[in-house]
């Protein structure tokens, strides 16, 4: 007997390297000794190389014979990135899923789909693995993570893109994505009526952008969300991201030919790195963190965030928004000594800031280092501009968000405060900084990068309680069904209430946002729109 007709039909015996048909291929797994079997590195897309570079993700391509599925898959070239990179590529397009080996294609488990961040530059949470929230949910999830285009090779936008290539890859490849755990993941065990989109930085922007995507069309691609962090970043149409594709054309040397487009695809992919620079937007100081992401194209994003959020054009789901303490210490230059180094660096992020606005925020946030540890070499307004940033681009969109959910008559919206302090990071000053909580949600030996030590130690009992959070938002929609025992009962985001969860190392508890925040953030989502978020 083959070893395929062993394991047909998908997970109707126990799951012993287990074999799964997705129709263009066969992926064999591993089941592992805990209980959890993984498929690792599962095509959902065509490689996207040759005349599919700045194209939209198309079909995978069939594959003869059984595939090991027990490597990731590279992840996607970054920008900047190094022409040399052994770990990234461009044929980067796949997945992992991670399911209960007892599991079969009736369990109908719950899906929890995760976006990784990276503020559109890169792929910047690859390759979590999903055992540990398995295992809080008591072996009740399935699990999938995935890379998408990021950079360049996801956003570059001009008029010769829009009408020769496609706009916004990377975001038509995650909800590829999506579409493929629509028609597969019932043979994994998951079941597609029923799928949570969690994510962080950039992943927590996607999410707003899916919710919000076609006007807030509804494509019955998920069901609930959970986004951390999520991200208001300035937004251009292709026709004023031009100039992006103009000095990119003028790197690569080809400004003499007749397609400037092709003559870009025609580059190896080494060139094309060489290349693949961030500079500044017009009328900036200099280039901004992230410069290329997402574009204002008509469709997918017809307008921007808080546009449509406040217009109630947004898919209305049970969700979860919310942030950490210091959304901004690790983006702001520690070397920000005078309130010129503060204001050009929020100019270089939000280019249609004007005078006024900085000088309003100036007055919004004055120079403190109260209970904010500076290492030596920091500026006196690191923290003066890490507050104002935080506040603009992370907690006070979410903020925004957690409130047009309520307007919007969601009642199941929930809203966060992460206040866990890890010494170290104290210590150098960062507090609690952007997406920490991403190691107690995952676990912190599951997640691909370090995770703060007190995580293993002093600060392991917050593992449990985000888990029990997360996992039984993911099982039910709501955080509270299964959540640790002893944590707080989180209470929904009141119309008027401002209501949200306060975690932190020694418990939780319910609080409301502060005065002086909720001040903040009206006047700065005031003028969100003239940002351009």
């Amino acid at each position: 007997m083959m070893l395929s007709q062993l394991f047909l039909p998908v997970l109707a015996v126990a799951a012993v390297s287990p074999i799964v048909d997705v129709d263009y291929a066969k992926y064999l797994g591993t089941a592992r000794a805990g209980g959890v079997t993984d498929w690792l590195g599962i095509r959902y897309a065509a490689p996207p190389i040759g005349e599919l570079r700045f194209a939209a993700p198309q079909d995978p391509l069939p594959e003869e014979g059984i595939q090991m599925a027990d490597q990731h898959g590279l992840i996607c070239l970054s920008t900047p990135g190094d022409p040399n990179s052994t770990t990234t590529s461009e044929d980067c397009l796949f997945l992992d899923v991670y399911a209960p080996s007892a599991a079969n294609t009736s369990s109908k488990l719950p899906v929890y789909f995760f976006i990784q961040g990276g503020g559109f530059a890169t792929n910047s949470n690859p390759n979590y693995n999903g055992t540990g929230l398995i295992e809080a949910s008591d072996m009740n999830i399935v699990v999938v993570n995935f890379n998408y285009r990021v950079g360049s090779f996801g956003f570059l936008a001009s008029q010769e893109v829009a009408t020769q290539a496609s706009l916004n890859n990377g975001l038509k490849d995650q909800r590829k994505a999506m579409q493929w755990v629509q028609k597969y993941i019932r043979r994994f065990g998951g079941d597609p009526d029923h799928v949570v989109v969690g994510g962080d930085s950039a992943g927590g922007a996607s999410i707003t952008y899916h919710l919000t995507a076609h006007g807030g069309r509804d494509d019955g691609l998920f069901h609930a969300v959970a986004s951390e962090s999520q991200t208001f970043a300035t937004l251009f149409t292709a026709e004023q991201s031009q100039w992006e594709y103009d000095n990119l054309v003028i790197r690569a040397g080809c400004t003499g030919a007749s397609d400037t487009l092709a003559c870009l695809r025609s580059l190896t992919t080494a060139e094309f790195q060489v290349v693949n620079i961030q500079t500044a937007y017009p009328g900036a100081q200099y280039a901004a963190l992230y410069m290329y992401g997402p574009t204002l194209d008509g469709d997918l994003i017809p307008d921007y965030t808080y546009h449509l959020f406040e217009q109630g054009k947004f898919i209305r789901v049970p969700s979860i928004f919310g942030d950490v303490t210091n959304e901004g210490t690790i983006f702001v230059y520690n070397t920000t000594n005078t309130i010129g180094d503060s204001d050009s660096f929020i100019q270089a992020q939000f280019p249609s800031i004007t005078l006024e606005q900085l000088a309003t925020i100036n007055s919004m946030y004055p120079v403190t280092n109260d209970s904010f540890p500076a290492t030596p070499t920091a500026g006196k307004y690191w923290r003066q501009g890490s507050n104002a940033y935080g506040e603009i681009r992370y907690i006070c969109p979410g903020i925004y968000i957690s409130g047009a959910l309520v307007q919007a008559g969601v009642t199941e919206s929930w809203n966060y405060h992460y206040d866990v302090e890890d010494p170290e990071q104290v210590a150098e000053g960062l507090g609690v900084p952007h997406t920490v909580e991403i190691n107690a949600i995952w676990g912190p030996q599951y997640v691909s990068g370090q995770a703060p030590v007190s995580y293993f130690t002093t600060n392991a009992g917050v593992v449990p309680v985000m888990q029990g959070y997360w996992t039984s938002f993911i099982r039910t929609f709501n955080p509270n069904t299964y959540r640790y025992s002893g944590s707080a009962e989180w209470g929904t985001w009141a119309k008027q209430g401002y209501q949200r969860v306060l975690i932190q190392g020694n418990g939780t508890a319910m609080e409301t946002v502060q005065a002086d925040q909720q001040a903040r953030c009206a006047y700065l989502s005031s003028i969100g729109l003239q940002l351009r978020q």
